[in-house]
């Protein structure tokens, strides 16, 4: 049984689907997969999906892309989460957004993921968001059906708090908890998330690492400016970008974070990866922590 990411060889940065078709660039086949390769000659082997990205259409246009170069799939791990129903074109039957843990949507909703990608495994499966009816045996027993099965090799959830991490961890062996953070959303530091996944050796996965762009542009919000005012000595000291010293900023904490890079531009990509590089002191750090709380450490 799988129990971590570095079994997997997961890379550090992970390239995030989310935008790559009808959610954003609209990328071809071809487009795709110009992207793919871009990734794994950087160094970025690990992909991250969800039945929902495209309204249910990202797997597919991810596993056509793949489909032209079919050996590409031993070289990289690819994650994908379910647990969402929402309501679109592509899901008449939603008749209402909900979330469903059940066993019986677990498994075909992984079952429709491997058809759509055009692969035999999943290398990590999350649970997309919590649904409050979910019974953590059934869901363990979903889960070790489809290891069984050879169908997906780890599981984890996303967007979890740490009791309910806790409560299904003690059921079955989880790899990561997928969620937000960055400089404008400092709550996984303090509500126990990252000390919870410390405590146990688990890497959590950052989904919108850079806070969606908010923090490229000029801005009069008070907390941006004071971020702003921070980061631009840091950038001149390292000779980095923005988006650089936000991940830098992630990657400084101890429990060695993963950013999923939401993006189509191979630079924006590379840029990430170079930013592994940039190692912020412990002042600098707590200077851009400062910064966005707008008041020193207690």
């Amino acid at each position: 049984m799988i129990q971590s990411l570095e079994e997997l060889n997961c890379s550090t940065i992970i390239f995030g689907t989310m935008r790559i078709g009808k959610w954003g660039a609209k990328l071809d086949s071809q487009g795709i997969l110009a992207l793919i390769e871009g990734c794994l000659e950087l160094g970025i082997t690990t992909f991250d999906l969800a039945d929902i990205y495209g309204d249910y259409s990202t797997e597919g246009d991810f596993g056509k892309a793949l489909a032209l170069r079919p050996a590409l799939r031993d070289q990289m791990q690819l994650i994908t989460k379910c647990g969402i129903r929402m309501m679109c074109d592509a899901r008449p039957e939603h008749r209402i957004k909900s979330y469903d843990a059940g066993a019986a949507h677990i498994i075909a909703s992984v079952e429709h993921s491997l058809k759509e990608i055009q692969t035999d495994r999943i290398d990590v499966l999350l649970l997309h968001r919590p649904d409050w009816l979910s019974d953590p045996d059934e869901i363990a027993e979903a889960f070790t059906q489809l290891e069984k099965a050879g169908k997906v090799r780890s599981f984890g959830v996303s967007n979890y708090t740490p009791s309910q991490f806790a409560l299904l961890h003690s059921r079955f062996p989880l790899v990561t908890n997928q969620v937000e953070a960055h400089l404008l959303h400092l709550q996984p530091f303090n509500d126990g998330t990252f000390d919870q996944l410390l405590q146990h050796k688990i890497r959590p996965q950052i989904w919108s690492p850079v806070a969606g762009g908010a923090l490229f542009q000029a801005s009069e919000d008070a907390q941006i400016q004071r971020i702003h005012k921070v980061a631009k000595g840091l950038m001149e000291k390292y000779n980095a970008s923005m988006d650089q010293i936000l991940i830098a900023w992630l990657l400084r904490h101890p429990s060695q974070m993963m950013p999923v890079i939401g993006t189509t531009k191979l630079s924006r990509v590379e840029a990430a990866v170079k930013a592994q590089a940039i190692q912020l002191t412990r002042v600098e750090w707590y200077d851009l922590w400062q910064a966005s709380t707008g008041h020193e450490v207690a």
